[in-house]
Formats: structure tokens, sequence, C-alpha cells
């Protein structure tokens, strides 16, 4: 028996039943994202306001506590430049959901640029050409959303997260249900 499964022995029957219940409940949410891709994408975009808005409540605090002369004035700022933006998001998430699938695009464009690079790079390598792969791939997929943006931002977000628990999910069961397996010798 091996060093993973020897630890993780005394845990796994309780264990077991949380893990499938998640896995299910992740493959069930990533098929609705799927299904419904606009909705999912506003639910990610009223997150990303309440994340902004409570992040800037934070700094003002954290300002108002260390009350450092430079320091108090830019963490105030910071905070109120969050604030504002989950503001607006929240009062606009169809504008937030825009903005957020215009963010993503240009993120996939910057790492597939960087990726193809350091394909370039490590060219000498074995197995360089996966990293070439993903970098183009990763390039098609923001040319993609670039191309169709602002059309595209209703269903992007939501169908890339669905698409993401989905396989997260299936990951997550087929490793459970592998784990409940008696390890032979």
């Amino acid at each position: 028996m091996n060093d993973v499964s020897t630890s993780l022995a005394p845990a796994a029957p309780i264990s077991h039943g949380w893990s499938i219940a998640l896995s299910v409940f992740m493959i069930l949410a990533g098929l609705v994202a799927i299904a419904v891709p606009p909705i999912a994408g506003l639910a990610i975009t009223v997150i990303v306001g309440w994340l902004l808005l409570i992040s800037g409540f934070f700094h003002i605090v954290y300002a108002w506590h260390t009350r450092s002369r430079g320091a108090l004035v830019w963490e105030i700022f910071v905070g109120l430049v969050y604030i504002a933006a989950g503001i607006f998001i929240l009062v606009h998430p169809v504008a937030g959901l825009a903005s957020l699938t215009l963010a993503l695009a240009a993120y996939l464009l910057a790492e597939g640029i960087l990726e193809l690079i350091l394909a370039f790079r490590i060219r000498h390598h074995r197995g360089w050409g996966w990293l070439l792969f993903d970098g183009i791939i990763t390039l098609v997929l923001s040319l993609m959303i670039w191309r169709t943006w602002p059309h595209s931002s209703p269903w992007i977000i939501g169908t890339l997260l669905g698409i993401s628990m989905l396989f997260s999910g299936t990951s997550r069961l087929m490793m459970t249900l592998f784990a409940r397996k008696p390890v032979t010798p």
C-alpha cells in the first residue's frame, strides 16, 4: 500500500459520501450553467460586484486602523475605487458582465502570448509542443471572444464556468470512485 492510500484510509469512509455529493452537485451546477449561460454569467457578475464592495470596505477599515500618513490616503482611495466598481457592477450587472468578458479576453490574449513565447524558449525540451498547442488554443479563444464582444458577453462567462464546473465535478467523482476501490499490491 502506498503512502497516500495509507494516510487517507481512516478518513476515506467518511469523506467518500461528501465527495460524491459535492461532485454530483458540481456536475449538475455545471450543466445548469451551460444550459442557461446568461443567468450563470450574471450570477458571477453579481458575486464579483459584492466581492469588490466588501474588499473596498476592508481597504478603508485597514486604512483607518493603520493610519500611516502616506498610506492612509491611498488605502482610502483604493477602497473607494473598489466600492465604486462594486456598486457599478451591482447596479448595472449587464455592463459588468460585458466588462468581465472583455477582461477575460484580455487575460487569455496575454496568457496565450506568454505561453507561445515560453514554448519557443523551451523548444529544445521534450513536450514543448503541448505548451505551443495550449498557447495557440488560448489565443484562438481570446480572438473568438474579442471578435464577438460585446455580443458574446451574455453567454461566454456562464458557458466557461459551466464547462469548468462540469469537468471539475467529473474529475472529483472519478477520483473518489477510484479511491473507494481497495488497493491491490
